[in-house]
């Protein structure tokens, strides 16, 4: 297997990979239940399969321990490279930062309001910064009440979350999909720019009336 494409277990799991084998057993229970072709609402042969080859490595002590060998290096050489870029930036930019998670959190809520989660790792991929600069955000937006932590391991927005965001003007995409932090970071820049601009000709313009 190419370790330079190699499938993430842990996040189709939804799952740390930190976690013991009980919260593997578990989580994969609940989620089998919920995709397993027989379930008339949930069922998703795709998605049951998924979690299952996922279960089948991460099971079996052997397969895990050569598994995360091959995940670790990986992990290692990614954050080589990014990790000072994105310190710096994320140091310099906490807010929008914060801002960008919850907004994912939110996308992934809208489409699916009742089981929504995403896992620690997934939300690395999206921002691209390494898991310990996360863990200071996700816990102040846990504190706030704004994220909570799901049955299955994952991370949902809440309603204060949502509250959030809105109130925060997050600008999300037509579509749905999440923006990427070039276009977040260029949307918001454009958006306070606009708000003054219109805060401006209110006290400029005179009123014709």
């Amino acid at each position: 297997m190419n370790n330079d494409h190699l499938r993430d277990y842990y996040e189709d799991l939804n799952i740390s990979p930190n976690a013991d084998s009980e919260t593997i057993d578990r989580v994969f229970r609940l989620l089998a239940k919920r995709y397993h072709p027989d379930n008339q609402v949930t069922g998703n042969t795709d998605a049951f399969n998924r979690i299952s080859t996922a279960y089948k490595v991460l099971a079996d002590i052997e397969k895990r321990a050569s598994y995360d060998a091959r995940y670790e290096a990986l992990k290692a050489k990614k954050w080589k490279a990014a990790e000072p870029a994105a310190s710096a930036k994320s140091y310099q930019n906490d807010e929008l930062l914060r801002k960008r998670i919850l907004s994912i959190l939110y996308v992934e809520r809208r489409n699916d309001a009742v089981s929504s989660a995403v896992g620690l790792w997934r939300i690395e991929q999206l921002t691209g910064l390494p898991e310990k600069i996360l863990e200071f955000h996700v816990w102040y937006m846990k504190e706030k009440g704004w994220i909570q932590r799901t049955d299955t391991g994952g991370y949902a927005i809440t309603v204060a979350g949502v509250d959030a965001v809105e109130e925060g003007e997050i600008i999300l995409s037509e579509d749905r999909l999440l923006p990427d932090p070039e276009s977040l970071t260029d949307t918001i820049r454009e958006t306070t720019k606009t708000n003054k601009f219109n805060a401006r000709s209110h006290w400029l313009i005179p009123n014709p009336f």
